[in-house]
């Protein structure tokens, strides 16, 4: 008998909503969801979209920003991509593609208006979110306190507990901005790391 979070995995793996957005992008490309999550992970990771690297592999974080964001989270490969622990779900599970001038598109909206409450609720209680992004931290901690942009928002760490953590999108272009805001490795990452930690830790 299939179980009804295979279903749900299933359903999003067939998801071809945005098969003829996808087509009309400088990319040209099909839909490839990339599905990482099981029901009873204890640390969810709330990402933004797929890139094209992930893209070709099918695993969520295969390429540089996966690299910088293991390091921020203190994991390594086979702890980030261990599906009785760790969730991976972004805002969309395909790659949006490029503009005309090379830029990432924006997750589309169709895909977490369609998926995005069903995959929580099929989660359940969990014990560390880290969002990744704004488009994650918009829809996890609503626009009210998301006021001020990236930034603000995650220098507002320390407000949202222990139990959530808004980062920056670990993509290399965000380089200065690690560079112009030292807080955030000095003071947010030692604190992300032992919750992290202890998440991982407790059975």
């Amino acid at each position: 008998m299939t179980k009804p979070r295979d279903t749900l995995v299933q359903a999003i793996g067939d998801c071809r909503l945005c098969a003829a957005d996808f087509a009309a992008t400088a990319t040209a490309h099909e839909p490839r969801p990339v599905v990482w999550f099981r029901p009873g992970a204890r640390l969810l990771i709330a990402g933004q979209a797929p890139g094209a690297r992930v893209h070709a592999s099918g695993r969520p974080f295969t390429d540089p920003s996966g690299d910088r964001l293991r390091d921020w989270l203190g994991l390594s490969e086979d702890q980030f991509y261990d599906l009785d622990r760790v969730a991976i779900v972004p805002m969309a599970f395909c790659f949006p593609g490029y503009d005309a001038r090379g830029a990432d598109l924006p997750p589309p909206a169709r895909c977490h208006a369609t998926w995005h409450a069903r995959v929580m609720s099929s989660l359940g209680a969990r014990r560390l979110s880290i969002l990744v992004g704004g488009h994650a931290h918009r829809w996890h901690l609503g626009t009210a306190a998301c006021r001020g942009g990236v930034t603000a928002t995650v220098a507002r760490w320390r407000d949202l507990g222990p139990d959530v953590f808004p980062l920056p999108h670990p993509s290399w272009r965000n380089t200065a901005w690690l560079k112009r805001n030292p807080w955030f490795a000095e003071d947010l990452l030692p604190v992300l790391r032992r919750r992290v930690a202890e998440v991982m830790r407790d059975e």
